[in-house]
């Protein structure tokens, strides 16, 4: 048995898969309910199995995370479509282009953060965790490749998705079906949240994190958006307030900052209980 976690003395399952590959071709054995369960991918594929599916997507990033000895994250949310600053000519529109400069900061940032990591606890705490892509995502993982430190990539299939980017450690690079189940892993081990500019699935991940933090369902952690003027152009927080929907209280879950040295300066304060305010021009 080769690097075998098992605790009992049962034949493994791999070896009967390597076994089942060499039985003797018959009607029998060719037909597809003959195929060992968990060898099956049409079976497992079928609709079914969905929630063995969810358990699998659930489990294996833990497994391997585990294994990797990754105790707790540092998240970076952000947009995909963020050039990096020497590649913003090639951005669709101004907007973007202007926006380039948060990949310097998500880089510089990740680089603080994988370097105290590093130092304090092996490289084991405060991992930085991205969605593996392109734009933000890849600077995350640029900067703690930079210093010789790991990421995490937690990337999804979409039609249109490329491999994820060439930063992300290889042994912590996860693809998944179910989004559900990868923004779970997320903030499973998450030690700080951080949101920068971004679209709709930015938006969705911020969104539900603030939405689990605000209802008791996720500890208070430090909780970062970069882009001052962008995230109060996009979205009117004080006319959620005055309208009922959300408590003030609600505004202080979260802090904004514009720069690398605000965000670790604003983290190194946070005092758990969301009294560090956000800064609106005008209050």
């Amino acid at each position: 048995m080769e690097d075998d976690h098992r605790h009992h003395p049962l034949r493994d399952s791999g070896q009967d898969r390597k076994t089942a590959k060499s039985i003797p071709d018959t009607p029998q054995t060719r037909s597809p309910t003959y195929a060992l369960a968990f060898a099956d991918e049409e079976f497992l594929c079928r609709e079914e199995l969905r929630p063995v599916r969810l358990q699998l997507e659930l489990r294996k990033p833990e497994v391997y995370m585990d294994d990797q000895n990754v105790v707790s994250t540092v998240v970076m949310f952000g947009g995909a479509r963020i050039p990096e600053p020497a590649r913003k000519d090639s951005a669709r529109t101004q907007t973007l282009a202007d926006l380039s400069s948060f990949y310097a900061e998500a880089r510089a940032f990740a680089r603080h953060i994988t370097k105290a990591s590093m130092r304090d606890s092996d490289g084991t705490e405060n991992v930085i965790v991205t969605g593996g892509g392109p734009g933000v995502m890849e600077a995350g993982n640029r900067g703690a490749a930079e210093v010789g430190g790991r990421s995490i990539g937690l990337n999804v299939v979409l039609p249109h998705e490329q491999a994820p980017n060439e930063y992300v450690t290889p042994e912590l690079c996860f693809n998944f079906h179910y989004f559900a189940v990868r923004k779970m892993h997320f903030l499973m081990r998450a030690s700080a949240i951080c949101v920068f500019p971004g679209g709709f699935g930015t938006m969705d991940e911020m969104f539900e994190a603030l939405t689990l933090i605000q209802t008791g369902r996720m500890e208070r952690v430090p909780f970062l958006l970069f882009g001052r003027a962008f995230w109060n152009k996009i979205i009117n927080w004080e006319a959620l307030a005055d309208a009922g929907t959300i408590s003030a209280a609600d505004l202080d879950l979260f802090v904004m900052v514009d720069t690398a040295a605000e965000a670790i300066e604003a983290m190194d304060n946070w005092d758990g209980a969301g009294t560090k305010r956000r800064t609106i021009p005008g209050r």
